[in-house]
This record gives structure tokens, sequence and C-alpha cells, in this order.
């Protein structure tokens, strides 16, 4: 008996089932069997032609989604159901995922929920909004009356795994052609859920003008949806009120598209209404404010106020927008013009202006070539660009500006020298006799710049002719090693000049001594002879939020007494950017997200796990341990774009899943003969230019003029000292 049965139902809309069979026809699994409940001659036609690796069930032209569902489950022999709709995608390497999870399951679970990406018509690989609310749920299983919160997430059918038993036990209360309504239904008649919090389905949207037209009847069926759930919910006090407040969410929301004719706007008005008011808990409170106005008209029935409502909201929104732009304008205006006043003054050559990672503060490549521009070049001032909120936390006596201030745009326009590792705002002009230095902040594995094009979810909102109009500015971009001066070239086509003189920021790997990793660990507050792990996963586009993809206590608990474990979250996400004090301590386990700078955390660790961080690159320049975490490969490298496969070129061990890393950590494959030997393959691709003079060379060349041949030379990496590890040091 199989694990999984993916059951692919429906009509081969325009022509999406085509790519669905070939991504699973592409790498077949053993626990997992594919029957494609087919609607229709074409979608007949384009299943057989993956028989036999998947089941055809041809099924007439007309045939609704419901009827196609329940044909294909009664096929299927899995001992879980994964129902996906013929237009809808599975990213790379989910349905393994999923089936492996399923296969751990107890046998309590009757749901396993996903998470998905959405895609339209004229966008793809888009986040979803469940990620926070699978995180917060963690791998536990759980009953829905403590967490009714997971009411919230996307109803949609293909993000729920159903257990067999538990689809033909309710099979008469799922099968309806309302997708919504069998997704919540699904919850509601669960003993327990379990949740995967990890891309596994693909909600392909389709043109709305190439849809049927919505009758009446469809949006009336909004109403009478929630009120079939709702019974299901009655004697559940948690779950009953969540879903009411859906209910209401979700009718207030279909009545302001204004997409329905007048009169069928009144009357769902007036039901909605009916239903809101009769079905409210008891004591039930709405919200203040706006909401509360609305749901008041709601339940009243006025349709006549709340469309006056809406028209006096909709012109209040218009005076404030009104008002807002004019004040920005003004605002604007007055800074452009002490801008373009400052442009006039001569530049000033012992003028530098630092900022890196938008402004958070005194960190990276731009810090490292600060601190040697003040041991060389002396005379020339550096100021900072920091946001006020992170001005408290500068190093004393550093010289800053605030963005947006006087003082910020006049010394943007008179300094000779800026310096970041992302980009100044489109608005700050390149004077000719200006020195703009970009120093990137890592080695890309992930597409970069124009590279991303084709990948809709990494590129969300990015303008590339205002992207390269940035890149025009540059006069030198830094590289560590030769695979980033390509990319660097290929990604931002432009004029600028490669310095393949390293990353300053990784000169402290070859300076540092055995006091200097003796003191950081003594301030994160480990103790000698104990092994430190350092565990820094990146961010995903394709995820709107942080998504835990470890049980960071259960492998700690694995790892044992002697083992630390630093967690170090990715600074796009709110909690990594926090300022704290120091490290937050549970246990083995420390949050370091809010650590600087991180190169004392690579200092302090004997191993790296990191999944496609381009710390792994840094990290290599010590020759220490890494492990790669890569429990989503295959939809990361479809949904954001590599320039090489990871996989094959490691720096040491991959594992695949929880139980695969705690292997490797806990024997000696994190370090053994054939970890050393892919490191060195890594470390001679990757570490090529860095050997602890990188800032040096950076200084000598941008600010002191000095020409190639006169710099010190890059050390073969053979003859290149690391800083001591830490058993060598204590």
């Amino acid at each position: 008996m199989p694990e999984l049965s993916v059951i692919v139902h429906g009509p081969n809309t325009q022509d999406h089932l085509t790519g669905l069979l070939d991504s699973l026809a592409d790498r077949p699994l053993p626990d997992t069997e594919v029957v494609v409940a087919a609607v229709g001659d074409w979608a007949r036609e384009t299943a057989r032609r993956h028989a036999p690796r998947v089941q055809v069930l041809p099924l007439p032209d007309g045939t609704s989604d419901a009827t196609a569902r329940t044909a294909g489950a009664a096929r299927a022999t899995g001992r879980w159901l994964h129902f996906v709709r013929a237009k809808d995608g599975l990213p790379p390497g989910s349905t393994r995922t999923v089936a492996e999870r399923v296969a751990e399951l107890p046998g309590a679970v009757d749901v396993l929920l996903l998470d998905h990406l959405r895609s339209t018509w004229r966008s793809s690989g888009l986040p979803s909004a469940d990620g926070p609310l699978l995180a917060r749920a963690g791998r536990t299983d759980l009953a829905l009356d403590d967490s009714a919160y997971l009411l919230r997430l996307t109803p949609l059918l293909g993000t729920r795994v159903l257990r067999a038993g538990f689809w033909r036990a309710h099979e008469d209360r799922l099968t309806t052609d309302d997708e919504p309504r069998a997704a919540l239904a699904a919850l509601l008649l669960a003993d327990r859920v379990a949740v995967l919090p990890h891309i596994a389905h693909e909600d392909r949207r389709l043109r709305p003008a190439a849809l049927p037209p919505v009758t009446p009847d469809r949006h009336y069926a909004l109403v009478d949806r929630y009120e079939s759930l709702l019974d299901l919910a009655r004697e559940r006090p948690a779950v009953y009120t969540v879903l009411y407040e859906i209910m209401v969410r979700d009718c207030l929301r279909a009545f302001s598209r204004g997409d329905m004719p007048e009169d069928v706007a009144r009357e769902f008005f007036h039901r909605a209404g009916a239903a809101a008011l009769r079905l409210r808990p008891e004591g039930h409170r709405r919200p203040a404010g706006p909401e509360g106005v609305r749901r008041s008209l709601l339940e009243e029935g006025a349709y006549g106020k709340y469309r006056a409502f809406q028209s006096a909201n909709r012109a209040r929104r218009a005076v404030r927008s009104t008002v807002r732009t004019g004040r920005r304008r003004l605002g604007a205006r007055i800074r452009d013009q002490q801008y373009r006043r400052a442009l006039h003054r001569p530049v000033d050559p012992r003028l530098a202006v630092f900022a890196a990672y938008w402004n958070r503060g005194v960190a990276c490549n731009p810090a490292a070539i600060a601190a040697k521009l003040a041991e060389l070049a002396p005379h020339i001032h550096p100021v900072w660009v920091v946001t006020g909120e992170n001005a408290a936390l500068l190093p004393p006596g550093t010289d800053h500006v605030v963005p947006g201030t006087r003082r910020y745009w006049e010394v943007l326009a008179t300094a000779k020298y800026l310096v970041n590792n992302v980009n100044f705002p489109n608005a700050v002009v390149k004077r000719p006799d200006a020195v703009h230095l970009q120093t990137h902040h890592g080695t890309p594995l992930k597409r970069m710049g124009v590279d991303q094009l084709p990948f809709p979810a990494a590129a969300q909102g990015l303008d590339f002719d205002a992207l390269l109009a940035r890149v025009d500015k540059w006069d030198y971009s830094v590289s560590s090693n030769s695979h980033t001066t390509r990319m660097w070239e290929r990604a931002y086509p432009s004029r600028f000049v490669s310095l393949d003189h390293g990353y300053p920021r990784n000169d402290v790997y070859y300076t540092a001594g055995a006091d200097d990793i003796r003191a950081v660990r003594a301030r994160l507050g480990i103790a000698p002879g104990r092994r430190a792990v350092l565990y820094a996963p990146t961010h995903r586009d394709y995820e709107a939020g942080w998504t835990p993809r470890l049980n960071l206590a259960a492998l700690s608990d694995r790892l044992g007494e002697d083992t630390v474990l630093l967690v170090r979250g990715h600074y796009f996400y709110d909690g990594a950017a926090s300022p704290l004090t120091g490290p937050r301590r549970f246990g083995r386990v420390v949050d370091v997200s809010s650590y600087d700078p991180v190169e004392e955390l690579c200092l302090a660790a004997d191993v790296l796990v990191t999944d496609y961080s381009s710390i792994m690159f840094d990290y290599a320049n010590l020759d220490r341990p890494i492990v790669v975490h890569a429990d989503d490969w295959e939809t990361y490298r479809t949904t954001r774009g590599v320039y090489f496969d990871l996989m094959a070129e490691a720096p040491g061990p991959v594992a695949r899943t929880q139980e695969e890393l705690t292997g490797i950590l806990t024997t000696d494959a994190w370090r053994d003969d054939g970890a050393e030997k892919a490191r060195a393959v890594f470390r001679r691709r990757f570490c090529e230019y860095d050997d602890g003079r990188a800032a040096e060379r950076v200084v000598r060349r941008v600010f002191l003029g000095q020409d190639e041949a006169s710099l010190p030379p890059v050390l073969p990496i053979g003859e290149r000292t690391p800083a001591p590890k830490p058993e060598e040091a204590s």
C-alpha cells in the first residue's frame, strides 16, 4: 500500500495539467501513487501520455470537481490523499516531502496542513500569508479547539492532505463543488491535525475573464457555506467564534468588491446581515471604530446606510490622501532644493560616506574598509548613514547622519567617496569627481540583478530600469572570487571596475587569534570544551514570513549536553533585526539573531549549519566543517533561481531532513574525510581572493589611488593560515 495518493482531478484548463504531470513524473517515488481523474478528452489524452507512471480515470466533459475528486479517491489505495486540481501545481520535491511527513504521523492525525504559493496569469511563485500561522503551530499534532486560528488559513483543499480513512468516514460532507467549504469542513471534522510548514502546493488563479460568469446563486452560496459550517462548530465555542468572524469578514469583503449587480448586491447584503445577526455568538462584541459600524449596519440590514457609509469613507480617504500627498510633495521639494544647492559645492576629497544593509549600522564590508581607512588614510573623515532607531547602537564617537535630514543630503552631495553594500537611493546624483564603491554582502548562489527577471517570486516589485540606473553609478565592485566577479558582471551589466581583492569583512578570519576566539565564546556563554553549532538559515522569497525549518529544541536534545546551538535568523525578518542587549538563551539553544558582528559568531563556532545562505562562503575561510540542511532545495532552486547546483558542489555533507541532520551531527560525518575533501574543493573555488589583506588592497586602490601592481598580492590558498579552531584556542 503506498503511503500517499496524489489525486489530480479536473479538465486540462489552459494546458496546466501538462506541466503538473510532467513535474510528478519527473521523479517518481516508491511510496506515492498518482491517480488522474481526467475530465474531458484533452485531460484524458494528456494523462495517458504519462501512463503507466500515473493511473488514468477518464471522466466525461462537464464532470464537476466534487464528482471527479470522489471518483479519484475511490480508485486510490494510499493511506493519505492529496487532492490537486488539474489547473494547480506541485513545486519540485514537495510530494516527496509530504510523503515523508505523513509516514511519521501518528494514527490519531486526520489532516496534514501545508503551505503554498500563489500564481496568477501575470505573476507566479508569490508567497502565501499562511506561513506565520503554520509556523505558530509547530510540528506537533494538535486539536482545532486549542488552535482555532488555523481556520484563518487560506481555504484550499490542495493544502490539506487527508487520511484516507478520515475521507471515507466524512466523504458526504467533504464532497462539494465549494472548495473553501470542503477545506474548512476538513478542519472542523478532524480529531487531530498536523502541520508541514513547507511549500507543497501552488494555487494557480485563472484570469477572471477566462472563467464562467458568476451567477447570483454563486454569490448567495457564500452565506450558505458558513451557515452549514457553523452548524458543525455549534458546541465548540472557541472554534465557533473564529469561524463566525471569518464569515462576517468574507461577506463584507465580497460585498465591497463591487462586482455584483445592484439587485444581487442588495439581496446578498440582507442575507448576510440576517445570518450575521442570527448566528452571532452569545456575548460577542463588535470591534470598535469603522469596522464595528460596518458590522452594526450589516446586522441591521441597513443597505442604504451602508452604501452612504462607504461613500463617506471613500471621500474621507481621498481627502486624507490628498493632504498627505501634498505634504510629501512639499517636503520632497524642500529636500530636493537643499540637495541641488549642495551639489553646486565642491566635492570634499576628505569626506567619505558609508552605509550597510539599508542603513542598519556599522557592519559588513563597509565597516572593515572604514577601519582600515582610519589606519592608512586618517585624513579622510567617515560619516555613516544610519536610521534613527539604530543610531543609539553605534560605537561611541561614530559620526553619522539620519536619512532625510538636511545634513544627510549635504554629505551625500559633497562626499568624494560613497561606500555601500547595497545601493544608495535613486535620488543620489553621481558626480563626475565622486567615487562610488559597491562592496556587496555575499557570494551569489541565488540569482541576482537582471538574472532575476525569469523568477517573479524573487523579483517582486523590483524596478529593473531603476536598478540598472543605480548600478551605472558604481565605479568599483568588490569581489571575493572569480565566480562572483563573473556573476556580478552578468547580473549588473555596466562599466564598473571589478576589484578582485577579496571581501574585507573576511579579513578577520585570518587575523583573529586565540585570545579573540576565547573572548567571543565567553561573551556567548560557551564553556571551554563544548562544541558550538552555528545554525544560520537564509530568507525564502516564496514565503511571506519566517518559517522554522527545524525543531531546535528536539535537535538540541539529540545533540546532547556538550553542544551549544547558536541560532542566527536572517536580517529580513523583524525578530532578527530587533536590537537586543545580548544573546537570548533557551537552555542550550542561544538566539544570536541580533548579535553583531556575525563574523564573531563564525569565529566562535566549531561547525556551521546553513541552507543556501552566503555565510557558507565566508565561513569556509576558517576551514571548519560546514553542513548543508537543504529540505526545500528543489523549491528554492525553481522559485529563486541559482547559479550552480549546491547539491553537487556542497562544502560538506548535505541533510534533506532533520533526522539526517541529527545523524550527521551525532556521528563523525560532519568532519570526516569526505567532509574535509568537499570543503577543500569549495574553498579553492570560493575563497580565492580572501587572505586577510582584502581591506588593505581596497583602501590602497580606491582611496589612495595606487595601481594594481603595487598592491599586496593575494596569497595562494595553501600559504594562508586561518584563525585557530576553538579547540586550539582553548
